[in-house]
């Protein structure tokens, strides 16, 4: 698992909102600062998705796009209540319809009619892919949930400690190679690679901590 090299922003409690706090602030779309949290927290997130359901680059960037334009437009009447409706839920479902409505798009613009699920049970890539507003999250969004949340805290991680520290810890665990094989590329002792993986491994196990406990 590779950790996105995008800066996060300086580590600072105050800029790891609460989950009220952060979708409030949303409901202004001039508020730029929220809405740059929101993109930096979730953004891995939603590409990912896309391309995992076989999307090309651009039309992963274009549900990138059109998920944070639906999110804005439906966030004014969006309430925050755990035990009614989950923000990770919500989420899901807006990214799926997003990821449907490229392939419809391909549909049109294809000569070959490709069958869809709904009009006469055939198969397609739209199967497994969520257009209904009752739909649960599957087992793959859970797990790249938590995906995300290690990108997202090995940002912030990243900011706090040496960048040659981060950097064998990003080679070494991260990218899963040995402990020899980190110490050989990045010209450093084997000793001095488990000390980093315990060091900046307990800061990122704590981020982990604060992203469940106080993002979305």
């Amino acid at each position: 698992m590779k950790a996105n090299a995008l800066a996060a922003p300086p580590h600072d409690d105050t800029l790891i909102p609460t989950r009220a706090s952060l979708l409030a602030r949303l409901k202004d779309w001039d508020d730029s600062r929220s809405w740059g949290e929101f993109y930096e927290a979730y953004w891995r997130l939603v590409y990912g998705r896309a391309r995992r359901a076989e999307l090309s680059e651009q039309e992963a960037q274009e549900v990138l796009q059109e998920t944070l334009i639906a999110v804005a437009k439906k966030m004014g009447d969006f309430k925050y209540d755990p035990a009614v409706s989950k923000f990770k839920t919500w989420l899901y479902q807006i990214v799926s319809r997003r990821i449907a409505d490229q392939y419809r798009r391909r549909k049109r613009a294809s000569a070959v009619v490709e069958p869809f699920p709904d009009e006469d049970g055939g198969t397609s890539r739209l199967e497994g892919i969520a257009d209904a507003g009752s739909v649960e999250p599957d087992a793959a969004w859970e797990a790249e949930w938590e995906q995300n949340l290690v990108g997202a805290a090995a940002d912030r991680v990243k900011k706090q400690v040496n960048l040659e520290h981060f950097q064998i810890y990003e080679y070494h665990v991260l990218q899963e190679h040995s402990a020899a094989q980190t110490a050989k590329h990045l010209q450093t002792s084997q000793a001095k690679v488990y000390w980093v993986k315990h060091r900046v491994g307990a800061k990122l196990r704590q981020e982990l901590e604060r992203l469940r406990e106080k993002l979305i």
